[in-house]
């Protein structure tokens, strides 16, 4: 069974940084195409960033540009999102996603189960 465990987040002070990793169970993860997404209370679902397979195509959306940066280790599975410059805006649950496919906004088939990142003024 696929499954997607994020970690990393927690509380910063606005201008900080937070890397977030999501750990994928599975050996064919390495073939997805990954990304995050994020929620802030009594907002939508907001694409973030995502990446192919090889790390190639990457999509970052222009709220966190400049700021974010997505990046994969193959061999472990796993994707990071460094989080840098923080704003309170940035103040979500921030869920990985998966899917064959790579896509913007990525049409993700599997869900990690989030992480809160809460950034203080």
């Amino acid at each position: 069974q696929k499954q997607l465990v994020e970690s990393g987040g927690g509380l910063v002070q606005a201008g900080g940084s937070l890397r977030l990793s999501c750990a994928a169970s599975g050996r064919t993860f390495s073939m997805y195409a990954m990304g995050w997404f994020r929620q802030a209370p009594g907002k939508e679902r907001e694409f973030v960033a995502a990446l192919n397979w090889r790390g190639s195509n990457q999509y970052v959306s222009d709220s966190v540009k400049g700021r974010f940066t997505i990046s994969r280790d193959n061999a472990k599975n796993t994707v990071y999102l460094q989080m840098n410059s923080l704003k309170p805006e940035d103040t979500a649950v921030y869920y990985c996603a998966a899917d064959p496919i790579y896509s913007t906004p990525l049409q993700a088939r599997y869900w990690g189960q989030g992480t809160q990142v809460t950034v203080s003024s």
